[in-house]
């Protein structure tokens, strides 16, 4: 796959979001929670866990112009949801637009959207 494909500009904004204060993780999207339900019985007891990059998704613009980035995002309790939201999109944004532009993609078009699916509350609290 090429330094701009699909899987590589996961890894990019799931990178770029996973470094902004108060996200705790990234939540993933209905299909891959449901493959790794399928999937045949793990035999040894290490839990399975999803990579980061199961909660973005990065499709081309239908008239093929750029890109559209969605974030699905659990924060950290304690910190303001809009705040951190807008810092994930612009840290997401910034990072792909980079990334693109480092591997010769001129003015790439990048559309972020950010959803906060839940609050995580901190260890210890009830």
């Amino acid at each position: 796959m090429t330094a701009t494909g699909t899987p590589t500009l996961l890894g990019v904004a799931a990178e770029a979001a996973l470094a902004v204060p108060g996200v705790a993780g990234l939540q993933p999207r209905l299909a891959h929670c449901l493959a790794a339900a399928a999937a045949p019985t793990r035999t040894d007891s290490a839990p399975h866990r999803m990579p980061p990059e199961a909660g973005i998704r990065a499709d081309r613009a239908p008239d093929g112009s750029g890109w559209r980035i969605e974030v699905r995002c659990v924060l950290a309790e304690g910190h303001r949801t809009l705040d951190t939201a807008q810092n994930v999109h612009d840290r997401v944004r910034t990072a792909v637009t980079s990334h693109l532009a480092a591997h010769g993609v001129a003015e790439p078009a990048v559309t972020v959207a950010v959803t906060v699916t839940r609050i995580a509350a901190r260890p210890g609290t009830a």
